[in-house]
């Protein structure tokens, strides 16, 4: 048995990176999904790679008739929906808060908060006279800890969404509807390379560099990949975790559990020959 047999999903940003890797877990745990991206391509490539229980829509996550429109589409196809993976993401300006150019600010903040509203908005009323789901929005430790992401737009946006994300709880909580994030640390996807201008084909050439740059950032001596975040849905949106609702759940290796052991061995060390030299 799947861990997810018998559960409809909706996951955003599904074209790519967490996302796509996500789709492909929850498949292969038994459940039905609906897959949104923007480029219809690669969706519909992925749709009939997973056969009968997906659907790929193409769908701009910041425009409220399109995601009402998504999360009909579930209840359509499949007659309800268990699971919304608020996904899709992306890259926000960087540089300081005097160079920031607020059209910027503006589509950043659409792309990352208001498209996780639309989507809690429109599958609230489904689940509730379901009278069970699971809502999982994608975070980012960024948004828990400043000075963890390139973006200090990245970040507002982020913490945005985890308090979000609470506070939607507290409400559908009490109609047996569990809302609850994820803040993935540095996991090797293409969002860096999008960060630093790369065009998207271009960025999703880039995880194996990332893998490479991050293996030491944490005292998990490896960088994140979208398993260990897709993995962590499943929990999510299974009927395991039917009693955690309100919660940000931290996948970093312990990257901001605090400084690392050797560096701060390596620090001592400094420290204690100085005081020798001193002597």
């Amino acid at each position: 048995m799947g861990r997810l047999d018998g559960k409809v999903a909706v996951i955003t940003g599904a074209t790519s990176g967490i996302g796509l890797r996500t789709a492909e877990v929850f498949v292969a745990e038994g459940a039905k999904i609906v897959i949104a991206g923007r480029r219809i391509a690669e969706g519909e490539a992925l749709a009939s790679r997973l056969g009968a229980a997906c659907v790929f829509r193409q769908t701009d996550v910041t425009v409220e008739d399109q995601m009402q429109a998504l999360i009909a589409l579930s209840v359509e196809k499949f007659g309800r929906i268990d699971c919304l993976f608020n996904n899709a993401g992306g890259p926000a300006q960087t540089g300081g808060i005097e160079g920031l150019e607020v059209e910027r600010f503006d589509a950043a903040m659409a792309t990352l908060v208001r498209s996780v509203m639309l989507g809690m908005k429109h599958a609230a009323p489904h689940m509730k006279k379901q009278g069970s789901g699971s809502i999982i929005n994608n975070g980012s430790i960024a948004g828990r800890l400043a000075g963890y992401s390139s973006s200090v737009v990245y970040g507002a946006a982020k913490a945005a969404v985890i308090h979000l994300t609470k506070c939607v709880a507290m409400e559908l909580g009490e109609s047996n509807v569990r809302v609850n994030s994820i803040s993935p640390g540095a996991i090797a996807t293409g969002i860096f390379g999008k960060a630093l201008g790369l065009s998207t084909e271009a960025a999703e050439k880039t995880p194996a560099v990332m893998r490479d740059v991050y293996k030491t950032a944490q005292p998990i001596p490896r960088a994140g990949i979208p398993d260990d975040i897709a993995y962590a849905a499943v929990f999510l949106a299974s009927d395991e975790s039917s009693f955690i609702n309100g919660h940000d759940l931290v996948i970093d290796g312990a990257m901001t559990s605090g400084r690392n052991w050797s560096q701060q061995q390596q620090g001592l060390a400094t420290l204690r020959n100085a005081f020798d030299q001193g002597a």
